[in-house]
Order: C-alpha cells, then structure tokens, then sequence
C-alpha cells in the first residue's frame, strides 16, 4: 500500500495549498469523488484538531483513522484508475481547496459532510 504522508499533508491542505496540478486529472465516479472529499474533510479537520480550533467541535479524533481512510482512499484511486501519487495529491489539493472555499463557510461545509463521511469511515475504517 503507498503511505502517504497525512499530517504534513494535513496542514498543506488545511493552509489551502494546492499541488500543481497535472492537466489530465482522472475522471473519477461518484463514489470516489465522495472519497476525495471526504479525505480532504479528514484532512483539515484533523489539522484544526491539532489545533485545538474549533471548528473541529462534534467531530471524533480523527488522527489514525483519519489517516487510514487517507491512504486507502489514495492507494484505491491509484488502483481504480491508473493515476500517480501527483495526481492523486492534486486530486486531494483541489477537493480540499473547494471545501475552503472563498472565505466563509468552511464551518458549515464540513458540518455537512460530518455525518455522512463519518459513516464511511465507521464501513471503511471500523473503530477497534
């Protein structure tokens, strides 16, 4: 499985950074859209955990399966549709960079995405 780097990664996206992005991004479906997105939700809110900020409030610590979900959801993409772990990264860069969207609202977003993301990570990552 390819590990990927998730706190450092975690910050990069949390402080809105974006990869350079390769021109032929994959298509991706619907359920591996939601994925992204969801790493990247996993993403900033662990970093905004680290922080004790918060806009991480209502939330579980997220830190090992948070991560977890992070590589496999980047290992799965890999797989499913041939991209490269730079692809895989803007793909994870872009979704995050949407969810902070231009100014307000991250809060809001993200409280969106609580419940359902939580519920794929309870299927894909099961607490122990």
């Amino acid at each position: 499985m390819i590990l990927f780097r998730f706190l450092p990664l975690a910050a990069a996206l949390a402080a809105g950074a974006a990869a350079a992005q390769p021109a032929d991004l994959p298509k991706l479906t619907l359920d591996q859209e939601t994925a992204v997105r969801c790493s990247a939700a996993f993403a900033i809110v662990s970093s905004e955990q680290a922080r004790a900020a918060p806009l991480a409030a209502g939330w579980p610590v997220l830190g090992q399966r948070g991560r977890e979900y992070f590589v496999r959801t980047g290992a799965r993409l890999m797989d499913e549709t041939g991209a490269t772990r730079p692809q895989v990264q803007a793909l994870f860069a872009r979704s995050a960079t949407e969810l902070r969207g231009n100014g307000g609202g991250l809060a809001q977003r993200l409280e969106s995405l609580r419940r359902p993301c939580l519920s794929l990570l309870d299927l894909a990552v099961p607490q122990r």
